[in-house]
């Protein structure tokens, strides 16, 4: 038997219903099918708008303390600077043998041997000895000595021997050797430009 399935034939009632069931399945369809979608879209707009916010906080964060950073950045450059006294950025030997030499000849001492041994390069300085023969009396060398820690430059001496020089005279009665080392300030190399950024950056009209 064929069962009619004509909405005409279907009271109003009816009619209204099976439009409104239909409605829904549409609605339900069109849920799953964009409706979802877009949700999935607004969850992750919402997880990168809450990530810009954090964001900012740090920004302004970090702005508020601009002064502390600048502050500790002129406090460093005064640091860089008094250390730029004890620690010269050149490697000037004939310099540094000149002022040698000055405080050898204050202290009554003759200088016999003066040899720049191999330098060694630290992280942010590098330890530069010397070998060094001096010729004078135990007084002469003590005074030497004491001048010579009194450098505005940094030298540390070590290794030393004495002994007694054959032959004597009243002016030389004892020979030194020692190693005497000083630092030289490594100042940090610019960071190089990577190739291609400049033709990369955005044109601006």
């Amino acid at each position: 038997m064929a069962i009619d399935l004509s909405l005409n034939k279907l009271p109003w009632y009816g009619q209204v219903g099976v439009f409104v069931a239909l409605s829904l399945a549409g609605a339900g369809a069109f849920w799953q099918v964009k409706a979802s979608a877009m949700q999935q879209d607004i969850d992750t707009r919402r997880s990168e708008l809450a990530g810009i916010r954090a964001d900012i906080t740090r920004g302004l964060a970090t702005a508020r303390r601009l002064p502390q950073f600048r502050a500790e950045v002129t406090q460093l450059e005064a640091q860089l600077d008094r250390l730029r006294a004890v620690l010269p950025e050149d490697q000037d030997v004939a310099e540094l043998l000149r002022r040698v030499q000055a405080m050898a000849t204050q202290s009554n001492l003759t200088i016999r041997n003066f040899s720049p041994k191999a330098v060694a390069k630290e992280q942010l300085h590098a330890v530069w000895p010397f070998q060094l023969q001096l010729e004078g009396t135990y007084h002469d060398i003590g005074t030497f000595l004491e001048r010579v820690s009194k450098f505005p430059r940094i030298i540390n001496v070590g290794n030393l021997h004495i002994k007694a020089r054959d032959p004597q005279t009243s002016s030389a009665t004892v020979t030194a050797e020692c190693t005497a080392t000083t630092f030289v300030l490594i100042e940090p190399q610019p960071a190089a430009p990577v190739p291609g950024a400049a033709a990369a950056a955005p044109r601006t009209e």
